[in-house]
Parts: structure tokens; C-alpha cells; sequence
């Protein structure tokens, strides 16, 4: 098999990246916002809960700010049918612990056990179909977004990689 990272026994040096202490690293950090969510979800309540539960499609389009190349930064991501979308939750104030979701509203179970929006850090991670891109705007399908909603990173979702075939659902699945 030729060497590639996929082979694995392919063995290149690695680079040291690590040295910092971890002491060192900062509690906070700093991100920057790359686009907006223009979408027709104008309240929380009435938003799907994830991207895939959507009664009906509803597009909603993602702008990425100007003058930052962006339009390279697009470059084949129209190759691909979904993207990943980091988004800050930016509605959402302060966040608990424990949660009781809708799947199971009778038990609480820990935030890091759902994905319920009052996170420590209320970042947003959906998967949604690209339909097109123009430009510096993705016209996106079902999605979980807000209109106004700040967008941190978007990747693209690739089946190999994404999709877990032997995962299970944790508690959901003893429902």
C-alpha cells in the first residue's frame, strides 16, 4: 500500500506541537465570528430542536463577512452535499448542569449527556445540507439556526469519517 495518512503503517515524524505546559494554557479564548445566519427561525421555542427534525425544510442562507477571502476559503465545498456548522448560541444566557430533555422529560441527565443549548460555552454544532453557494453565501437546508445566529467555523461532513456505524445512543437507547 503507497504511504498515505490513511496506511497505518505510515510513519512520518511527527511535529512537536505540545511543548507548552499546561499550566500555560489561557481559560479563555477569543473567536472570531466568519458569517451570519439569515434565517426565518426568528424565536427559540419554534426552532427545530436538531437539524434533522425539521417538519419542513425552511433554507436559510450562511454570509460570511467580506474581505476576509472567504471566497477561497470555499474553494470544493460545493463538492460536497452537507457541512458541519459551528454557530455561537447567541441567546442563550448562563446554563445548568443538569438538564431534563425532551426525549425524557421525567429524569435530569448532565448537560454533556444531551444536547441541550445551556452549555458553559454555548457553542452550536449542526450538520445541514448544502444546497448551493454564491459567492461569499451558502444556501443551506434543514437546519437548528437562529436568524442573527454568528457563525465560528464550517466544515465539510464527510460519511467516511462522520458517521459512526457501530455508535449507540447512550441513555436514548434505553427508552
Amino acid at each position: 500500500m503507497a504511504e498515505s495518512w490513511r496506511n497505518p503503517q505510515y510513519s512520518k515524524q511527527a511535529k512537536t506541537y505540545t511543548a507548552k505546559q499546561k499550566q500555560d494554557l489561557p481559560s479563555s479564548f477569543e473567536l472570531q465570528g466568519i458569517g451570519v445566519v439569515t434565517s426565518p427561525y426568528q424565536e427559540r421555542f419554534a426552532t427545530p430542536r436538531q437539524p434533522a427534525y425539521a417538519l419542513a425544510d425552511k433554507p436559510a442562507i450562511i454570509t460570511l463577512h467580506a474581505g476576509q477571502n472567504f471566497e477561497q476559503a470555499l474553494q470544493d465545498l460545493d463538492t460536497f452535499s452537507h457541512i458541519w456548522v459551528i454557530y455561537w448560541m447567541h441567546l442563550n444566557q448562563g446554563w445548568n448542569p443538569l438538564v431534563k430533555p425532551p426525549r425524557d422529560p421525567k429524569n435530569k441527565h448532565g448537560v454533556f449527556a444531551t444536547r441541550a443549548p445551556h452549555r458553559p460555552n454555548s457553542l452550536g454544532l449542526s450538520v445541514v445540507p448544502l444546497l448551493s453557494i454564491a459567492g461569499r453565501v451558502l444556501h443551506i437546508g434543514n437546519h437548528d439556526m437562529l436568524d442573527g445566529t454568528p457563525v465560528l467555523d464550517i466544515k465539510p461532513y464527510i460519511p467516511e469519517s462522520d458517521c459512526m456505524t457501530n455508535a449507540n445512543a447512550g441513555w436514548i437507547d434505553k427508552l
